[in-house]
C-alpha cells in the first residue's frame, strides 16, 4: 500500500520517472530479456570470447574515510594478487575516491567520459564493486568471456522492487517487478560499447540536478534511457552469498568490527519529537531501543515531564527540522558533560540498534570529523552536495559537530530541510559524508528481500502500515546475528 496523501514525496522529489511510464513496460521488457537470453544462448554461451585480464579495468566504489579506504585498498590487493598467480597483463583496479575530486563522483555517472576517453581503446570491460565484494578473478574472468565485449552490455545481479515505493519515485507503479537493477554487493558490468555510447549522451545532455537517492536504481533508470538502452541481464555467478559454488562474487555480510565496541556511554541519542506525537511514537521508542542506549534525551516543542522530554524553545515545523536539529548540535556541543564521543540524531519514528552502531562506531576515528549514515545527494551533476538522510540517522562524531558550528553554518529558517543543510555545510567545509548502506531512510518493506538478505541493518525509519515494534524485533533486535551474518535471520520474510 502506499503511504497517505500526507506523506507523499515532495515536488522536488518527484519521479525521475512518472508513472505513465509504466505502460506497456511489462510486456516491452519482456520481449527485450527473451530476445537477449536467446540471443545469449545462441551466439555468447556456446562460444568463449577470448578477453584477457588487461581488458578489465575493475572499480571499487570506494570513499576517503580511512576505515573505508583501507578496506578498498585491501580488496584492490587481492584483485591484483589473483590476477598475478594467472601469469597475465595485470588489470587496472581503480579506487572510485581516488578518481576524481569532484563531489559527485560517487555517483559514477559522471565519470564515464573518464572511463570512455581512458579506456576504450584497449579494454573491453568496466566492473564496478563495492569494497566489501569478494572476487574470484578467475572465474569472475570465464564469465565475462561468456558475452561479447563488442556489444552493448549491463550485467549484475538483478533486484526488483515487490511493490512501487518512495525510494524509487513510484516508478513501475503498475508491475514494479518489471524493472531490474543491480545489487552493487554482488559487482556489476559495463561493456566498453555502452559506457562510449553513455558517454556521447552525457556530452549530449547534461545530467539532471537533482536528487540521488538510491544510486542502483538511479543508474539502472539512465543506462535503460527509457527503452533506448539495455536492461539489465542477471548473471547468475554474481552473487552476495557463497552458497553457489560457481559463484564468481560474494558480499560480505557480517557487520563491522575493529577492536571493542564503542562504549554505550560514549554515545549521546537525540530524538527529534513534538507534543503530537508524544502519545504515540515515544512509546515505540522506549518500547524497542531506547533501553539499549545509556545516554538519551528527547527533544520537543513541548516539556513533558512524563517522558521527559526537553523544550527547545523552537517552534514545531511540518516540514524540515532545522532550527531543531542546529539546536541539539549547539546543546551537545557546549552543554553536554564528559565529552561525549558520539551524537546521533534520529526521528522519533526511527527505529535503530544500538549495540550495532557501537561495533560499527569501533571502526571510525572519534577524534576526526566523522559524519555518517545514508548518503543522499542533490544536483551533483552540476556542482551540488552529498548528505546524510535524517530519518535513517545521522551520526556525528564531535570534530564534525565542533567544524559544522565553528563554519558558521546555521539555518535560513527553522523549517529548511536540516539534513540538506548539513549537506550543505560539510562540503563546504570539506567535512566529507560517510556513506553506510546498513542506515535506512525507509521501511523494511521498501526494500527487496533479497538486498536486506544479506546486511545487518543498523535502522529503519517510518511506521506507515506496518508494525513498527514487529519490524524492530524481526530486524534489528539483539541476538545472535550481531555476531554472526544475517544467515541466523532466514525465514524472516514476513516483514517484507
Amino acid at each position: 500500500m502506499r503511504p497517505p496523501a500526507r506523506r507523499r514525496a515532495p515536488p522536488a522529489l518527484l519521479p525521475l520517472l512518472t508513472c505513465s511510464l509504466a505502460f506497456a513496460l511489462a510486456s516491452e521488457e519482456v520481449k527485450k530479456e527473451a530476445t537477449q537470453s536467446k540471443n545469449l544462448e545462441e551466439s555468447d554461451i556456446s562460444r568463449e570470447h577470448g578477453i584477457d585480464l588487461k581488458e578489465i579495468v575493475f572499480v571499487i566504489q570506494s570513499q576517503s574515510n580511512a576505515f573505508h579506504a583501507q578496506r578498498a585498498e585491501q580488496s584492490k590487493n587481492s584483485i591484483l594478487k589473483q590476477s598475478a598467480a594467472l601469469a597475465q597483463e595485470l588489470p587496472q583496479v581503480l579506487l572510485l575516491h581516488e578518481l576524481s575530486k569532484q563531489e559527485g563522483a560517487w555517483t559514477i555517472l559522471p565519470l564515464l567520459p573518464h572511463f570512455s576517453v581512458t579506456y576504450s581503446r584497449n579494454s573491453s570491460w568496466i566492473f564496478f564493486c563495492e569494497e566489501e565484494t569478494r572476487i574470484q578473478v578467475p572465474k569472475l574472468l570465464e564469465t565475462l568471456r561468456r558475452y561479447d565485449p563488442s556489444k552493448e552490455w549491463f550485467l549484475g545481479k538483478a533486484l526488483h522492487d515487490e511493490e512501487s515505493t518512495i525510494i524509487h519515485h513510484y516508478a513501475f507503479s503498475e508491475n514494479p517487478s518489471v524493472f531490474k537493477y543491480p545489487d552493487f554487493a554482488a559487482g556489476w558490468a559495463l561493456s566498453l560499447p555502452l559506457v562510449n555510447k553513455l558517454t556521447k549522451r552525457l556530452k549530449r545532455e547534461s545530467l539532471k540536478s537533482d536528487f540521488t537517492i538510491d544510486l542502483k536504481h538511479e543508474i539502472a533508470l539512465y543506462v535503460w534511457d527509457r527503452g533506448d538502452g539495455p536492461a539489465l541481464t542477471a548473471v547468475p555467478e554474481l552473487c552476495t552469498d557463497s552458497v553457489d559454488a560457481r559463484c564468481a562474487t560474494t558480499g560480505r555480510s557480517s557487520l563491522p568490527l575493529c577492536g571493542n565496541p564503542v562504549k554505550k556511554e560514549d554515545i549521546f541519542v537525540a530524538v527529534k519529537t513534538c507534543k503530537k506525537f508524544h502519545g504515540d511514537r515515544i512509546p515505540i521508542v522506549k518500547q524497542t531501543w531506547a533501553g539499549q542506549a545509556s545516554r538519551i534525551e528527547y527533544y520537543s516543542d513541548h516539556a513533558d515531564s512524563s517522558i521527559p522530554t526537553v523544550d527547545l524553545g523552537v517552534p514545531n515545523t511540518d516540514r524540515g527540522h532545522c532550527g531543531k536539529t542546529f539546536a541539539i548540535l549547539e546543546r551537545f556541543l557546549n552543554l553536554s558533560h564528559d565529552k561525549i564521543a558520539w551524537l546521533v540524531i534520529v526521528d522519533d519514528d526511527t527505529l535503530i540498534s544500538i549495540p550495532r552502531l557501537r561495533r560499527l562506531l569501533s571502526c571510525y576515528d572519534a577524534d576526526g570529523p566523522v559524519l555518517l549514515g545514508e548518503r543522499y545527494g542533490y544536483g551533483l551533476g552540476t556542482g551540488g552536495y552529498s548528505y546524510v538522510t535524517g530519518g535513517g540517522g545521522m551520526v556525528f562524531s564531535r570534530e564534525a559537530v565542533r567544524r559544522l558550528l565553528g563554519g558558521q553554518c546555521r539555518c535560513h529558517s527553522n523549517d529548511a530541510p536540516d539534513d540538506m543543510v548539513l549537506g550543505m555545510c560539510s562540503s563546504g567545509l570539506g567535512v566529507p559524508v560517510t556513506h553506510s548502506p546498513l542506515f535506512h531512510q525507509a521501511r523494511p518493506v521498501d526494500y527487496p528481500e533479497a538486498y536486506l538478505s544479506h546486511q545487518v541493518p543498523v535502522s529503519f525509519h517510518k511506521h506507515w502500515n506496518i508494525d513498527p515494534v514487529k519490524a524492530y524485533v524481526t530486524w534489528l533486535a539483539p541476538g545472535e546475528e550481531d555476531e554472526a551474518g544475517p544467515e541466523t535471520r532466514k525465514g524472516r520474510k514476513d516483514e517484507l
